[in-house]
């Protein structure tokens, strides 16, 4: 698969009257380096890219409406990523809707911090949050709110998108609804 997001200057887009559908308004980059397929194993990097992510958006922790997670639907990735999310959000991590939308596309490598950036822009732009779809049997130690097997309509502003991958490599998009 692939994908393509155009990032243009406020004022450019403005100035042409471009149709603005959304802002990316903080990111956090991190490498833990800690296994070449596992993410470290007290969720270090992926917590300090989430953290860096809403420090440089300027976001509150309680501003944050949805979570489009790296979720690939494996036993570390799903539970430290999970464990990141509570690390960050504390007591509101499970009232934050959390899904995963590679349960649709499958992981493009590449292009998957693309098309989940796209994901969390549609579903601010149409108030909608993707599901999890074939979620059949919750891991006791994945406890957030996740969407299983179906949309809901939600209102969302403010959306992260998780990109936690080999060697360690951790990137978080904060996207807001313009």
């Amino acid at each position: 698969g692939s994908a393509m997001l155009l990032l243009e200057s406020f004022d450019s887009a403005k100035k042409r009257g471009a149709n603005i559908l959304a802002e990316i308004i903080g990111y956090g980059i991190t490498n833990d380096a800690y296994h070449i397929t596992q993410p470290h194993n007290e969720s270090k990097g992926a917590t300090s890219a989430i953290d860096l992510a809403l420090k440089d958006g300027e976001i509150n922790k309680d501003q944050v409406s949805y979570i489009n997670a790296h979720g690939t639907s494996t036993y570390y990735n799903d539970m430290l990523e999970t464990q990141a999310i509570k690390q960050v959000f504390g007591d509101n991590a499970k009232n934050l809707p959390v899904s995963s939308t590679k349960s649709m596309t499958g992981h493009m490598l590449g292009a998957t911090g693309a098309i989940e950036a796209i994901s969390c822009i549609h579903a601010m732009n149409h108030s909608i949050i993707p599901p999890t779809i074939n979620y059949e049997t919750p891991d006791p130690e994945c406890d957030l709110n996740y969407i299983p097997n179906k949309s809901i309509e939600m209102d969302l502003n403010i959306t992260i998108s998780n990109s936690f991958g080999f060697g360690g490599h951790n990137s978080v998009l904060a996207l807001k609804k313009f």
